[in-house]
């Protein structure tokens, strides 16, 4: 089924549907992962997104529920150069194909993604639409021109849990009272050491399983929690997590992260990141086409390792704006932006970059054990 893809700047690419008819808009980009479609499927942080894989055959090992970030795909469409609906995994249980279109997700391919890559390397990460009903290009460019972009908006709390949970031996547990009372009263696991509070704009399961794995327990609250309710299930520490959209957006997660500065250890990742730079009084910008891809080079200023990372972001913390007292910890090579900060004073840090993997190296890891550390 014929598709039209088109962007705002009048560019049009031409591709087939293999998951039936629809018309979606977002902002077009480009991930350069050779495998973990599935992963970055379900990565809540690409809410809002038209996502173009650069590796040019996706589908090949099918799809399984373990490789599931989230509760369900966040992405607005998936465009590839060819999707390949035999795969062949003894892990799958079923196909890229019907999996999208369980989600209600467009499937676009046939594209030539490399020249989409090009296009948004110079000119920029862009807003764009998609339609197997609308050929008329005029017609296509204005709808992408008038479609919401990414900047100004606050995805995090679409995408992120509506009522507080604990995540217990891998499975949700939905708190039914979200009084102090009941969140001071909450029973720790006896395998666990540690309690943390999770604000969840966005979070992927395999943060929680990392933590699961340091015997940590996790309480995550939804991303409109007030700071007191937050502290009321008397954590060990804080974790910000990753999330889609504009950091400066997210204002009431922002105001709440200034009132538990200094109330316990925090780490943050991607947008928590972001967001806990904002707090302590930082600004961030919009990157050209941003970094999403399993192969980003990060040095750590600390030790002077070169750590291969998994990112997924389209904003940064603007290094001249950091307050005394705040360091950077960790730069991209590639751009030279900021992806680490630390706290001289206070037990806070949080990097850029995604150090649960899922999908990804595992170079990173060190950061949770690191975390533990400062509860301790």
């Amino acid at each position: 089924m014929k598709a039209l893809i088109a962007l705002e700047d009048g560019r049009i690419f031409e591709g087939r549907s293999f998951t039936g008819r629809g018309e979606v808009y977002g902002e077009l980009v480009f991930n350069t992962s050779m495998t973990g479609y599935q992963e970055i499927l379900t990565d809540p942080s690409y809410k809002g997104q038209i996502v173009t894989m650069t590796y040019p055959l996706i589908g090949n090992y099918g799809v399984n529920p373990e490789d599931e970030e989230s509760l369900g795909i966040h992405l607005s469409a998936f465009v590839l150069r060819e999707y390949e609906e035999d795969y062949n995994n003894w892990r799958a249980t079923g196909d890229l194909g019907s999996y999208l279109k369980r989600h209600g997700i467009l499937g676009i391919e046939q594209v030539d993604t490399r020249a989409i890559t090009r296009h948004i390397r110079l000119a920029g990460a862009m807003k764009a639409i998609i339609s197997t009903e609308d050929f008329d290009q005029e017609s296509m460019v204005k709808k992408a021109k008038e479609s919401p972009g990414l900047v100004d908006a606050d995805l995090a709390t679409l995408v992120g849990c509506k009522a507080p949970y604990v995540w217990e031996k891998g499975k949700i547990l939905e708190l039914d009272d979200f009084s102090p009372e009941r969140l001071s009263r909450l029973r720790s696991c006896e395998e666990s050491e540690y309690r943390i509070a999770i604000i969840d704009c966005g979070l992927k399961f395999n943060q929680l399983r990392l933590f699961s794995q340091r015997k940590c327990q996790s309480v995550v609250f939804p991303a409109t929690v007030e700071a007191e309710q937050l502290l009321a299930c008397k954590p060990d520490g804080i974790f910000l997590s990753n999330g889609p959209g504009d950091p400066a957006a997210v204002r009431h997660v922002i105001d709440t992260v200034k009132k538990l500065i200094g109330e316990r250890p925090i780490f943050g990742i991607c947008l928590g990141h972001q967001i806990l730079s904002l707090a302590l009084g930082a600004s961030t910008y919009k990157l050209k086409f941003g970094h999403r891809g399993a192969n980003q080079p990060v040095k750590d200023l600390l030790t002077g390792r070169i750590e291969i990372t998994a990112q997924n972001h389209g904003f940064a913390v603007d290094e001249s704006t950091l307050p005394p007292g705040v360091d950077v910890t960790h730069i991209n090579l590639n751009d030279n932006t900021v992806e680490g900060i630390s706290h001289r004073e206070i037990p806070a840090f949080s990097v850029q970059y995604h150090p649960e993997n899922a999908p990804g190296p595992h170079d990173s890891e060190y950061l949770f054990d690191r975390f533990v550390e400062l509860m301790s």
